[in-house]
């Protein structure tokens, strides 16, 4: 096994046990720290969560909120990477309304249970939800125009394939609009150790001069990255957008 290979076991393993719990109507379990609380899940969705289930709420874990620079317009298809409970794609669902469409891919089967089971509770129906890593999405070359993530690329081992498979999807003038997690420059490869006993994203994090140089390389333009709040010592969320060219 490489390690690419287990770090995605290992992160999925984890999800798994946080959306069964959520299932059973436990919660995730994933943010204890009340400190954390105030940093990561829904707090950043104050004008958006009344659309959707509580449940689906309750269930995010991502660092922000793509929406605030994803820009979504009708008629539109967009694709979460990571989808997890399925807040954003619900959210998305109802701005790109019934004569477009949002697309929820994630690898760990448990949160597609909780995405669809969130989606039917919502009564939305041009919502859907996938089967497949980010790595390798399996959507046709230039079939969506905007790319949204909450904190998944980080927990990626393989960014450059990432970045490269957004590029591949998006149409021409299409959009990727995502909040991650950067670090910054100083930040030691002890103490990205520390950090993945805690959380994945934490150790495995770029920093913003990396974040472009990829985005970049894979024929992404007009990069932009706005940090947003801390998540830690040395680490903060980000707001990023980039487009295709025209």
């Amino acid at each position: 096994m490489t390690d690419h290979q287990e770090q995605r076991y290992a992160v999925r393993d984890r999800y798994a046990t946080a959306a069964r719990s959520a299932l059973a109507g436990d919660g995730t379990g994933l943010i204890t720290d009340p400190h954390d609380a105030d940093r990561l899940g829904a707090v950043h969705y104050t004008d958006d969560a009344g659309a959707v289930p509580d449940s689906a709420v309750a269930a995010s874990l991502g660092c922000g909120n793509p929406l605030a620079v994803a820009d979504l317009r009708p008629g539109e298809t967009v694709l979460d990477l990571g989808s997890g409970g399925g807040l954003d794609v619900l959210l998305s669902a109802r701005r790109v309304g019934p004569t477009g469409r949002a697309i929820g891919l994630d690898m760990t089967d448990e949160m597609l249970t909780l995405a669809r089971r969130h989606a039917r509770e919502a009564e939305i129906t041009n919502a859907e939800f996938r089967a497949g890593t980010i790595e390798s999405i399996p959507l046709p070359d230039r079939s969506v125009d905007v790319v949204i993530s909450n904190c998944v690329i980080a927990l990626s081992a393989d960014k450059p394939t990432v970045f490269a498979e957004i590029a591949r999807v998006l149409r021409p003038g299409g959009r990727l609009g995502v909040t991650d997690i950067i670090a910054e420059d100083t930040l030691t490869d002890t103490e990205r150790a520390h950090r993945a006993d805690k959380v994945e994203c934490l150790a495995g994090a770029l920093t913003a001069t990396d974040y472009r140089t990829l985005l970049h390389t894979a024929g992404l333009v007009g990069i932009d990255i706005q940090v947003t709040h801390a998540v830690g010592d040395k680490l903060h969320s980000a707001l990023i957008r980039a487009t295709t060219p025209g």
